[in-house]
């Protein structure tokens, strides 16, 4: 008896062959939810650390009435509305709202940079730099200008490609770079 209650618990065991085929589709499927999931994890973790451009931030960012998904969308954003409005004129109440919105988030001094208030948002040119920048004009008529890029970056990083070097002006201050005309013609006239 002993050897044929050990052939009855093997056949027990047996699982008959459409089973087999059900558990096989079963852990495959299993198997691709596992690795939709661990695209997503892998996607999410390059976005936060600014691999890919255009790729989507951990969560969306609201600044003012607008929303964005990704942080590379938010630099383009600003990047057009700083060239393509025209010098020296007040934004619209619509774009005030989002770029005041932009230096509260973004800021790192954003208080001292409001202070008694922000009248209105206009793009200039800036007198040491001579490139168009935001300049806030305040309540008290006083005149500051602000990085949008730098708050972009701070609320939510951009790419490695994209971020704020920081030692940019120094190459300018080097040998040549930028000082005036020169050269090794004598030009006109010289005897």
């Amino acid at each position: 008896m002993a050897a044929s209650e050990a052939s009855m618990e093997v056949e027990e065991v047996k699982v008959p062959a459409e089973d087999c085929d059900n558990g096989a589709a079963k852990r495959s499927r299993e198997e691709d939810v596992e690795a939709q999931q661990e695209e997503k994890r892998t996607k999410t973790e390059d976005a936060e650390n600014g691999a890919g451009e255009g790729e989507p931030i951990a969560a969306e960012s609201v600044v003012g009435p607008k929303t964005f998904d990704t942080s590379v969308a938010m630099f383009d954003y600003f990047f057009k509305l700083l060239h393509f409005w025209s010098p020296n004129l007040n934004v619209n109440k619509y774009e005030y709202l989002v770029l005041l919105d932009l230096l509260k988030k973004g800021h790192v001094e954003a208080d001292r940079k409001i202070g008694v208030g922000v009248k209105a948002f206009q793009v200039r040119f800036h007198p040491q730099f001579k490139s168009r920048c935001f300049f806030l004009i305040r309540e008290d008529d006083s005149v500051d200008d602000f990085s949008f890029r730098k708050c972009v970056d701070h609320i939510s990083p951009l790419p490695d490609n994209m971020q704020v070097k920081h030692d940019a002006n120094k190459a300018l201050r080097g040998k040549g770079g930028g000082r005036g005309r020169g050269g090794r013609g004598r030009g006109r006239g010289w005897k």
